[in-house]
């Protein structure tokens, strides 16, 4: 399986690009990992925010197969306990998902046909992150999920 990470916009701070940096160095021990930031929406302050999604859902759907289990990251969406998510990943493994797309979206999150398209939506928190610290947060939770799948010690419950 390889697990794709979608982002809208360049993560723009240097401490979260370190630990991003360090965290996709780790998880290439465990999984495939395609980090893929796409570009801003050009005149994005111009746009109303339906605009501004539907321009950024095709940008998404330029980098998704029909094929890929989408889940888009998602202050709504299911919330997991660490071990709980790894088990999720356990099973996306055994049911032989080849790729495994992880949307994160702007500030104003999804357009609806992303809601749409995708198979579900996962929260790492009611808390809301700005988009740029979402990214080391979710990281840092697969390596998290692939540490626990290999009896590491890094996850203490």
């Amino acid at each position: 399986m390889k697990i794709t990470v979608l982002c809208i916009a360049k993560t723009s701070d240097s401490y979260l690009l370190t630990g991003m940096n360090e965290f996709q160095k780790r998880l290439k021990h465990f999984i495939k990992l395609d980090w893929v930031e796409l570009p801003e929406v050009k005149n994005r302050k111009n746009l109303q925010k339906e605009q501004l999604l539907k321009m950024e859902e095709a940008l998404f759907l330029k980098n998704i197969q029909s094929t890929d289990a989408l889940f888009l990251l998602d202050e709504n969406g299911k919330e997991f306990t660490s071990r709980k998510f790894s088990e999720f990943l356990d099973k996306k493994m055994i049911e032989s998902t080849s790729n495994l797309v992880f949307l994160i979206g702007g500030p104003y999150g999804f357009s609806q046909g992303m809601y749409q398209r995708a198979q579900g939506k996962i929260s790492l928190s009611k808390m809301t992150f700005t988009h740029q610290m979402i990214r080391l947060l979710f990281l840092e939770q697969l390596y998290r999920a692939f540490s626990i799948l290999r009896n590491l010690p890094y996850h203490h419950d």
